[in-house]
Order: C-alpha cells, then sequence, then structure tokens
C-alpha cells in the first residue's frame, strides 16, 4: 500500500513555536502557482486533504498531515505571489526560513516546480537552503500534462544539468509529474519511503 494513503489532517501552525514535536516529516514547498496542493492531494489520492484554490497563495500556515507509518507531511506556504498584503509575505519569508532552518524533524523536502518554468530564483533559494543542512531534495516537475513526452525529456535532462551546481552540497533528484494524468506517484512513494524508513512505526 502507498505510504501517502490514508493520510489525514492533523494540525495547522502559523507560528515557529507551535510547532508540534515529531519523529519525522516530509515538507512539500514550492512557489504559489506550482500545483502544490494539488501534487498533495493526488499522492495521498485524497481530492480535498489539501486545499486546492484557483487564486494562489491561499496556503498561509504549516499544514500537517498524518500517515498511517506515524510520520507526517508537512504543506508549507507558497512563495513567491506577489499579490498578498506586506505583512502577510514577510511573515511567510520568516516562518519559511526559520522552519527550514531549525526544524530537527525535517528529513527531506518536496520541491514542487511547474515543469513549464522550472529553477526560477525563489526555487533556487530554496536549493540554497537545503544545501546549507545537506537536507535530501526531492524535484517534482508538476503540469507535465502540459508538455510534450519529448518537451518532457528535454525539460528533465535540462534541470538534471542545471542541478549539478548543487549536487555536492546536498542529495537532490528530480522528476516529471502530473496530478491530472497521475504521472509520476510511484516515484515519489518510492523516495518518500527510502526517506522516511528508518522512522517509520512498526506495524
Amino acid at each position: 500500500m502507498s505510504i501517502f494513503r490514508h493520510a489525514s489532517f492533523h494540525t495547522t501552525v502559523n507560528h515557529i513555536h507551535d510547532l508540534p514535536v515529531m519523529n519525522a516529516e516530509i515538507a512539500f514547498v514550492g512557489r504559489s502557482n506550482a500545483g502544490k496542493s494539488s501534487a498533495l492531494n493526488t499522492l495521498t489520492d485524497h481530492n480535498r486533504l489539501a486545499f486546492v484554490s484557483k487564486t494562489p497563495g491561499r496556503t498561509q500556515h504549516i499544514n500537517y498531515f498524518a500517515l498511517k507509518n506515524g510520520c507526517f507531511l508537512a504543506d508549507l506556504p507558497g512563495y513567491g505571489f506577489a499579490e498578498v498584503p506586506e505583512n502577510i509575505r514577510k511573515h511567510w519569508v520568516e516562518l519559511l526560513g526559520e522552519y527550514l532552518q531549525t526544524r530537527a524533524s525535517l528529513v527531506g523536502l518536496f520541491l514542487i516546480m511547474d515543469s513549464r518554468h522550472p529553477l526560477k530564483d525563489l526555487d533556487c533559494q530554496m536549493l540554497d537552503f537545503a544545501a546549507h543542512r545537506s537536507l535530501p531534495v526531492h524535484i517534482l516537475l508538476s503540469k507535465a500534462d502540459k508538455l510534450s513526452k519529448n518537451e518532457q525529456i528535454k525539460t528533465l535532462s535540462a534541470v538534471r544539468k542545471k542541478l549539478s551546481a548543487w549536487q555536492k552540497q546536498l542529495p537532490v533528484s528530480v522528476q516529471v509529474f502530473s496530478s491530472l494524468k497521475k504521472i509520476g506517484i510511484e516515484e515519489c512513494e518510492s523516495v518518500a519511503e527510502q526517506w522516511l524508513a528508518p522512522y517509520a512505526r512498526q506495524e
């Protein structure tokens, strides 16, 4: 059975001092319009687990989802969306920065990028954050259904080439993914299982 199947909402957090004590978690992060919530819903096979909005920037807190193995998924606020009040954007930046730098139970990042616009400046900054902690990153090139098969191959190759700048500092991998066409689910599951295996509750 999928490691993500039967995930359930656990709690939502708006301040770093309210973060719950956990054994291990994987965080989902990405630009506000990259398809992060859709990816979470697809992987967990739950249409409404993570809120999907046509208005980017709606995830304003860290939302936690519990897995059956005792570990957790963390849905982080999307970054890079300008049309939110300055005080909210500033809060997001501080919350994300402190979380990424200090969260001891964080074992890896699933970084979601639109396959048509990968490795934007803020995505690269996120990789720099991860490199500072040698934190594993797995990149989902989302909305792959918008590309032809040949375009998917070319994009994947180009991104892998650019990732060489970080590969000496952290384990980083990449794949194509589509929530709409259910492309790449098994590969995501395999990465998550590997990261969480040392912390998973034995049934």
